[in-house]
């Protein structure tokens, strides 16, 4: 039986894993710590929209595999498959690197407001989050049966831990995720997670 701590932690490094990924949003929110401007409102907005999409997630799917049992086994092997194929692209940029690092240059700092409207739309706009902490996290939060919401609140805190450090932690983590070889490492280790849980998830199917 998965014990509390073990879900709890299974869910925080489920959620880094799918967090820690070169995109807009993680290059925006660098780029908003450096200037150091609207860091608190842009950190609040990922970390808040994470922890709904993510309840949404885990009380969306619990509740289908709740009303029909079956749908775990079905679950478990689209979610699994997923994190194994993620898992295989993170693996695939380890080796064929394309030379892409979190770039923090762009456009002049502008509002609060503007700061704000930018956030929602890379966070809410983009398809890929709903995959990731809807479908993917639910899938797996689902695998841990009564324990999903203590693995969804792994997942949650490991967001708002991401975002913080990424946002006021950014003038001394920018000039070392500006480096390729970092992301290099990074994805390593989110090949290694995504791949192992994928594995696992198929494999309790």
């Amino acid at each position: 039986m998965t014990s509390t701590f073990t879900a709890a932690a299974a869910g925080f490094g489920t959620g880094l894993s799918l967090i820690v990924a070169i995109g807009a949003q993680n290059a925006f929110v660098l780029r908003q710590g450096i200037r150091r401007d609207a860091v608190l409102a842009v950190v609040g907005i990922c970390a808040l929209s994470d922890a709904a999409l993510i309840t949404l997630g885990v009380g969306g799917v619990g509740a289908v595999v709740v009303t029909w049992p079956g749908a775990l086994t079905a679950v478990g092997w689209i979610g699994g498959a997923f994190l194994l194929c993620y898992g295989a692209l993170a693996a695939r940029r380890v080796f064929r690197p394309d030379g892409g690092a979190l770039r923090a240059d762009g456009e002049a700092a502008g509002s609060r407001r503007r700061a704000v409207l930018t956030c929602l739309a890379m966070t809410w706009l983009n398809p890929h989050v709903y995959l990731d902490t809807v479908f993917l996290l639910g899938s797996v939060a689902a695998d841990h049966g009564p324990l999903r919401w203590t693995f969804g609140l792994g997942a949650v805190l490991a967001s708002l831990c991401w975002f913080t450090a990424l946002g006021f932690g950014a003038r001394l983590l920018g000039r070392h995720l500006a480096k390729p070889t970092a992301w290099r490492v990074m994805d390593g280790l989110v090949a290694a997670t995504m791949i192992v849980l994928g594995a696992a998830l198929i494999a309790g199917s």
